[in-house]
């Protein structure tokens, strides 16, 4: 088997579309050789822990409307592509994202972490729902089969929220600035939502040379 990394945020769209692309090359050779696990990303750090009003923060980010509206419009297009709803108009908050990531941890633990950061894209770009908020990240637990309530208890407090931003700064030290972005084997960095193609291109590589080590 080969390890795959994959270093996400649950409110990045190149992800939620990556991530997309990816599993459509895993579900047509049920086969493939990689064992996924997902890794903190955080998109805006230093973002408030409350989050913040969708619209200030594009404002922020973008200059103004249409730079947002234009930024955002290869998202949509591409996320059509993919076969994904993404509903940007039911966003109202932009989220901290740590205590998600802190969730996906948790999840990984019960090796519920792609189910988990499934409902996360779901809520977030479907949805329009804030995961940010203890409640939300509570119930998406109890929907992936977790103990909604030691989540809840967890979520209170600051369990491995000192490891989740360590995590995420080595990455940064490793010189990964965006996300997605994909390690093979621990050795090979495949930025951004690669199309479907490619990922059939990379197992099959991954096949032929396990075929020809035998």
């Amino acid at each position: 088997m080969v390890k795959l990394d994959i270093l996400s945020d649950p409110i990045c769209p190149w992800c939620y579309i990556g991530k997309a692309n990816l599993f459509k090359a895993l579900d047509q050779v049920p086969d493939h050789p990689f064992v996924i696990e997902w890794h903190p990303f955080q998109l805006n750090p230093d973002m408030p822990a409350g989050g913040m009003d969708r619209r200030t923060y594009l404002e922020r980010k973008f200059g103004d409307k249409d730079g947002a509206v234009k930024a955002y419009a290869p998202i949509v297009g591409k996320a059509e592509e993919a076969g994904l709803t993404i509903n940007l108009d039911r966003i109202t908050r932009t989220p901290q994202t740590l205590d998600a990531h802190r969730l996906i941890h948790w999840a990984g633990i019960e090796k519920a972490q792609t189910p988990m950061v499934d409902l996360l894209f779901q809520a977030y770009f479907v949805e329009g729902r804030d995961i940010g908020d203890h409640e939300v990240l509570a119930d998406l637990a109890d929907a992936a089969g977790m103990d909604a309530a030691i989540v809840a208890r967890l979520l209170a407090g600051d369990v491995d929220a000192d490891d989740i931003r360590a995590r995420d700064a080595h990455s940064r030290e490793m010189g990964i600035s965006a996300v997605p972005t994909f390690i093979v084997a621990s050795q090979h960095a495949v930025p951004g939502a690669q199309p479907t193609e490619m990922w059939m291109k990379v197992i099959a590589d991954i096949q032929a040379q396990v075929a020809a080590s035998e």
